[in-house]
């Protein structure tokens, strides 16, 4: 198996400057209360490019498939063998609340799959990293990074984590795995990155579409802290598709409960 342990090394390290620079930001941001869902801000383009900058200097020939428009990269192609996959803050209403609940999110594709995997919160000082064949990994702020595993709970005692549900309403995860705990937060990769932490059981996104920079670097620290990552009826999750979209849901669980998920989500469709 290819070592990617300096790319993962590059991975890290963008997501760290572009933590540092998020903080500063964040700190300076006053709070939009009613941000929509399709907020960005200056924040947003900032950190993508610092990060595609970092990422284009050492690795001059990969892909750079990322959310924001920067125009200085429009001549790197935006898919290819190796494609960086980058979300330079998701969850981007957790910023503009000002509630800490937003992520860097750096993934590489090779041949269409994902072998590196980094996401960053930064409020929380917290890295969760992966590369294929090396496990999964937390470091918060200097300490020892620690390797991470999903939980072993069955589907009787499921914790689900989703995103924020309006007041009132069931979102259809709810619905059909009926879970004992539900955990809410902004950001596709905290909520990933809970599951590989063993904090949650089950992520599923059932939105109608998103795209790879949602998904890609959280789908790794999934798989390689031993859970199961699928499109939300059980098939393998694919990528680059025509504009990056994603239109198959994803589920990640603990692996333990994916196969009674996925029944269980399909009825409720």
């Amino acid at each position: 198996m290819t070592d990617y342990r300096t790319e993962l090394a590059a991975a890290r390290g963008a997501a760290a400057r572009a933590s540092e620079l998020l903080r500063r930001e964040y700190e300076a941001f006053t709070p939009i209360p009613d941000a929509p869902v399709s907020i960005s801000t200056h924040a947003d383009r900032a950190s993508q490019e610092l990060i595609l900058g970092l990422l284009h200097e050492q690795f001059t020939g990969d892909a750079l498939c990322a959310e924001e428009s920067t125009p200085r990269f429009d001549s790197v192609p935006k898919s290819g063998r190796r494609t960086w996959v980058v979300d330079p803050i998701d969850g981007t209403r957790g910023f503009a609340k000002k509630v800490g609940q937003f992520s860097v999110m750096i993934g590489l594709l090779v041949d269409g799959l994902p072998v590196v995997g980094v996401v960053a919160e930064p409020v929380q000082d917290r890295i969760t990293f992966a590369q294929i064949g090396g496990g999964c990994w937390l470091q918060v702020g200097t300490a020892e990074p620690t390797r991470c595993k999903v939980s072993a709970r069955p589907f009787d005692e499921l914790v689900l984590v989703q995103s924020w549900a309006k007041t009132g309403m069931s979102p259809k995860p709810v619905c059909a795995l009926t879970p004992k705990t539900v955990i809410e937060t902004y950001s596709g990769g905290v909520k990933l990155a809970c599951v590989a932490r063993g904090e949650a059981d089950v992520y599923a996104n059932t939105y109608g579409t998103f795209a790879d920079w949602d998904i890609c670097a959280g789908h790794l620290l999934v798989t390689e802290a031993g859970g199961t990552v699928t499109f939300l009826n059980g098939a393998p999750v694919a990528y680059q598709a025509p504009e990056f979209k994603q239109t198959n849901g994803l589920l990640a669980t603990n692996g333990l409960v994916h196969a009674k998920a996925v029944a269980a989500l399909s009825r409720e469709s």
